[in-house]
Protein backbone atom coordinates (compact mmCIF):
# COMPACT_ATOMS: atom_id res chain seq x y z
CA UNK A 1 0.00 0.00 0.00
CA UNK A 2 1.02 3.60 -0.51
CA UNK A 3 -0.04 6.56 1.65
CA UNK A 4 0.01 9.90 -0.16
CA UNK A 5 0.27 13.16 1.80
CA UNK A 6 2.56 14.92 4.26
CA UNK A 7 2.56 14.15 7.97
CA UNK A 8 1.95 17.83 8.69
CA UNK A 9 -1.67 16.98 7.88
CA UNK A 10 -3.34 15.42 10.94
CA UNK A 11 -5.65 13.59 8.54
CA UNK A 12 -2.72 11.91 6.84
CA UNK A 13 -0.89 11.34 10.08
CA UNK A 14 -3.75 9.59 11.86
CA UNK A 15 -3.91 7.13 8.98
CA UNK A 16 -0.15 6.54 9.10
CA UNK A 17 -0.13 6.00 12.86
CA UNK A 18 -3.11 3.65 12.60
CA UNK A 19 -1.36 1.61 9.90
CA UNK A 20 1.69 1.39 12.17
CA UNK A 21 -0.34 0.22 15.15
CA UNK A 22 -2.13 -2.39 13.06
CA UNK A 23 1.23 -3.47 11.59
CA UNK A 24 0.02 -2.93 8.03
CA UNK A 25 3.10 -2.06 5.93
CA UNK A 26 2.92 0.91 3.58
CA UNK A 27 5.06 3.17 1.46
CA UNK A 28 4.83 6.87 2.21
CA UNK A 29 4.82 9.53 -0.53
CA UNK A 30 5.05 12.86 1.27
CA UNK A 31 3.24 15.10 -1.21
CA UNK A 32 2.27 18.65 -0.22
CA UNK A 33 -1.04 19.12 -1.98
CA UNK A 34 -0.69 22.91 -2.39
CA UNK A 35 2.69 22.50 -4.05
CA UNK A 36 2.08 19.36 -6.11
CA UNK A 37 -1.66 19.16 -6.78
CA UNK A 38 -1.31 17.20 -10.01
CA UNK A 39 0.24 14.25 -8.20
CA UNK A 40 -2.73 14.09 -5.86
CA UNK A 41 -5.22 14.71 -8.67
CA UNK A 42 -4.11 11.48 -10.37
CA UNK A 43 -5.39 9.57 -7.37
CA UNK A 44 -8.19 11.80 -6.08
CA UNK A 45 -10.13 14.25 -8.30
CA UNK A 46 -10.96 16.28 -5.18
CA UNK A 47 -7.21 16.94 -4.84
CA UNK A 48 -7.27 16.18 -1.13
CA UNK A 49 -5.04 14.13 1.09
CA UNK A 50 -4.75 11.52 2.40
CA UNK A 51 -5.03 8.97 -0.34
CA UNK A 52 -4.26 5.33 0.41
CA UNK A 53 -3.48 3.32 -2.67
CA UNK A 54 -4.59 -0.20 -1.78
CA UNK A 55 -2.79 -3.35 -2.82
CA UNK A 56 -5.40 -3.95 -5.54
CA UNK A 57 -4.70 -0.47 -6.96
CA UNK A 58 -7.87 1.17 -5.61
CA UNK A 59 -7.50 4.78 -4.45
CA UNK A 60 -9.05 5.16 -1.01
CA UNK A 61 -9.89 8.74 -0.01
CA UNK A 62 -10.96 10.67 3.11
CA UNK A 63 -9.28 9.68 6.35
CA UNK A 64 -12.44 8.43 8.10
CA UNK A 65 -13.29 6.09 5.25
CA UNK A 66 -9.67 4.93 5.03
CA UNK A 67 -9.57 4.18 8.74
CA UNK A 68 -12.73 2.11 8.48
CA UNK A 69 -11.24 0.18 5.56
CA UNK A 70 -7.96 -0.62 7.29
CA UNK A 71 -9.79 -1.64 10.46
CA UNK A 72 -11.44 -4.33 8.35
CA UNK A 73 -8.05 -5.57 7.16
CA UNK A 74 -7.43 -7.01 10.63
CA UNK A 75 -9.39 -9.24 13.00
CA UNK A 76 -12.20 -7.58 15.00
CA UNK A 77 -10.31 -7.70 18.29
CA UNK A 78 -7.42 -5.69 16.77
CA UNK A 79 -9.54 -2.91 15.29
CA UNK A 80 -8.89 0.60 16.55
CA UNK A 81 -12.62 1.35 16.52
CA UNK A 82 -14.68 -1.31 18.31
CA UNK A 83 -17.19 -3.09 16.11
CA UNK A 84 -20.21 -2.36 18.30
CA UNK A 85 -21.47 -1.34 21.72
CA UNK A 86 -20.99 1.69 23.92
CA UNK A 87 -17.21 1.67 23.46
CA UNK A 88 -17.68 2.11 19.73
CA UNK A 89 -19.81 5.21 20.31
CA UNK A 90 -17.29 6.70 22.73
CA UNK A 91 -14.37 6.08 20.40
CA UNK A 92 -16.19 7.52 17.38
CA UNK A 93 -17.45 10.57 19.25
CA UNK A 94 -14.08 11.33 20.83
CA UNK A 95 -12.34 10.98 17.48
CA UNK A 96 -15.01 13.19 15.86
CA UNK A 97 -14.43 15.91 18.44
CA UNK A 98 -10.67 15.73 17.95
CA UNK A 99 -10.68 15.76 14.16
CA UNK A 100 -13.12 18.67 14.29
CA UNK A 101 -10.55 20.59 16.33
CA UNK A 102 -7.88 19.76 13.75
CA UNK A 103 -10.16 20.89 10.95
CA UNK A 104 -10.87 24.23 12.60
CA UNK A 105 -7.19 24.77 13.45
CA UNK A 106 -6.40 24.13 9.82
CA UNK A 107 -8.99 26.68 8.63
CA UNK A 108 -7.53 29.32 10.93
CA UNK A 109 -4.01 28.36 9.88
CA UNK A 110 -4.79 28.67 6.18
CA UNK A 111 -6.68 31.97 6.32
CA UNK A 112 -3.56 34.10 6.05
CA UNK A 113 -1.70 31.42 4.11
CA UNK A 114 -3.85 31.43 0.98
CA UNK A 115 -5.40 34.91 1.02
CA UNK A 116 -3.78 38.24 0.20
CA UNK A 117 -3.16 40.26 3.36
CA UNK A 118 -5.90 42.76 2.53
CA UNK A 119 -8.46 39.95 2.31
CA UNK A 120 -7.61 38.10 5.53
CA UNK A 121 -10.71 38.09 7.73
CA UNK A 122 -9.64 38.22 11.37
CA UNK A 123 -13.14 37.48 12.79
CA UNK A 124 -13.14 34.21 10.80
CA UNK A 125 -9.77 33.23 12.30
CA UNK A 126 -11.04 34.06 15.78
CA UNK A 127 -14.24 32.09 15.20
CA UNK A 128 -12.28 28.98 14.23
CA UNK A 129 -9.86 29.41 17.13
CA UNK A 130 -12.77 29.55 19.58
CA UNK A 131 -14.07 26.27 18.17
CA UNK A 132 -10.62 24.72 18.58
CA UNK A 133 -10.53 25.80 22.22
CA UNK A 134 -14.04 24.51 22.90
CA UNK A 135 -13.28 21.07 21.50
CA UNK A 136 -9.97 20.71 23.29
CA UNK A 137 -11.50 21.87 26.57
CA UNK A 138 -13.89 18.93 26.29
CA UNK A 139 -11.04 16.53 25.51
CA UNK A 140 -8.91 17.95 28.32
CA UNK A 141 -11.66 17.09 30.79
CA UNK A 142 -11.78 13.58 29.37
CA UNK A 143 -7.99 13.26 29.71
CA UNK A 144 -8.21 14.40 33.33
CA UNK A 145 -10.38 11.38 34.17
CA UNK A 146 -7.88 8.71 33.12
CA UNK A 147 -4.86 7.39 34.98
CA UNK A 148 -1.30 7.55 33.68
CA UNK A 149 -1.68 4.45 31.54
CA UNK A 150 -5.30 4.86 30.53
CA UNK A 151 -6.88 5.68 27.19
CA UNK A 152 -9.05 8.68 26.49
CA UNK A 153 -12.25 6.83 25.51
CA UNK A 154 -11.94 4.25 28.29
CA UNK A 155 -10.91 1.38 26.04
CA UNK A 156 -8.64 -1.38 27.40
CA UNK A 157 -6.08 -0.70 24.66
CA UNK A 158 -5.19 2.19 22.38
CA UNK A 159 -8.04 3.14 20.06
CA UNK A 160 -8.75 5.50 17.21
CA UNK A 161 -9.84 8.04 19.80
CA UNK A 162 -6.28 8.18 21.14
CA UNK A 163 -4.68 8.27 17.70
CA UNK A 164 -6.89 11.07 16.39
CA UNK A 165 -6.85 13.10 19.61
CA UNK A 166 -3.06 13.04 19.67
CA UNK A 167 -2.63 13.81 15.97
CA UNK A 168 -5.10 16.67 16.22
CA UNK A 169 -3.68 18.21 19.39
CA UNK A 170 -0.06 18.02 18.27
CA UNK A 171 -0.93 19.57 14.90
CA UNK A 172 -2.99 22.37 16.42
CA UNK A 173 -0.28 23.12 18.97
CA UNK A 174 2.18 23.58 16.10
CA UNK A 175 -0.14 25.43 13.73
CA UNK A 176 -1.76 27.77 16.26
CA UNK A 177 1.02 28.64 18.76
CA UNK A 178 -0.83 31.82 19.74
CA UNK A 179 -3.47 29.67 21.47
CA UNK A 180 -0.91 28.24 23.95
CA UNK A 181 -2.75 24.92 23.97
CA UNK A 182 -0.26 23.08 26.18
CA UNK A 183 -0.69 25.71 28.90
CA UNK A 184 -4.46 25.85 28.61
CA UNK A 185 -4.96 22.09 28.54
CA UNK A 186 -2.23 20.44 30.63
CA UNK A 187 -3.99 17.09 31.05
CA UNK A 188 -4.52 16.72 27.33
CA UNK A 189 -0.97 17.88 26.63
CA UNK A 190 0.50 15.22 28.93
CA UNK A 191 -1.68 12.57 27.36
CA UNK A 192 -0.58 13.58 23.85
CA UNK A 193 3.07 13.57 24.90
CA UNK A 194 2.68 10.01 26.21
CA UNK A 195 1.13 8.87 22.96
CA UNK A 196 3.75 10.69 20.88
CA UNK A 197 6.45 8.63 22.60
CA UNK A 198 4.95 5.38 21.26
CA UNK A 199 6.73 3.70 18.31
CA UNK A 200 3.69 4.00 16.03
CA UNK A 201 3.77 7.79 16.37
CA UNK A 202 7.55 8.09 16.22
CA UNK A 203 7.53 6.28 12.87
CA UNK A 204 5.23 8.97 11.45
CA UNK A 205 6.66 12.16 12.96
CA UNK A 206 5.02 15.55 12.72
CA UNK A 207 7.34 18.10 11.06
CA UNK A 208 8.95 20.60 13.40
CA UNK A 209 8.64 24.37 13.21
CA UNK A 210 11.52 24.69 10.73
CA UNK A 211 9.94 22.14 8.40
CA UNK A 212 6.60 23.89 8.74
CA UNK A 213 8.24 27.13 7.65
CA UNK A 214 9.77 25.34 4.67
CA UNK A 215 6.41 23.93 3.63
CA UNK A 216 4.78 27.34 3.90
CA UNK A 217 7.49 28.90 1.75
CA UNK A 218 6.46 26.76 -1.21
CA UNK A 219 4.38 28.59 -3.81
CA UNK A 220 0.66 27.96 -3.81
CA UNK A 221 -0.37 26.04 -6.95
CA UNK A 222 -4.07 25.75 -7.70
Amino acid sequence: MKLIGIFLSPFVRRVAVSLNILQLPFEHEGVFVFGEPNIVRRHNPLVRIPVLVAEDGANLIESGAILDEIDHMVSPERRLTPSDGSLRRRVLQTAAMAIGCADKAQWAFYEDRVRPAEKVHIPWIEHNDRQVLGGFEHLDMAAAKIDDGGWIAGTPDISQADVTTTAAFTFANLARPNLKLAERFPQLSRFAERCESLPAFLKAPLPGASQLKSVLSQPFVS
